[in-house]
């Protein structure tokens, strides 16, 4: 699926693709046996792109499932998407 296809995931699908790199290049460095140090501080980049992510997939979580299921009628849907967003926020919490 290109990007065009999917505008609401975009800008998180560039940065996924970035992480991939990321991920290649740390493989790569292993490989070498490149400096230990080295290597962990692309870790720590790998994952604070990681966590970028998955905080701009939050946002687009609460900006369009959260507010569709609060904005309709359904109470079960919404009682639903609540639960679903509080797990996550305490997965996140860990």
């Amino acid at each position: 699926m290109s990007d065009d296809q999917n505008p609401k995931f975009r800008d998180v699908l560039t940065r996924m693709r970035k992480i991939e790199g990321q991920a290649r290049g740390i493989s790569r460095m292993m490989e070498e046996e490149r400096y230990c140090v080295d290597i962990l501080q692309q870790i720590l980049a790998l994952e604070a792109a990681a966590r970028a992510a998955r905080t701009k997939v939050l946002d687009i979580h609460t900006k369009h499932c959260i507010e569709q299921a609060l904005s309709s009628n359904n109470k079960a849907d919404q009682s639903e998407k609540i639960a679903e967003l509080l797990t996550l926020i305490e997965r996140m919490a860990r």
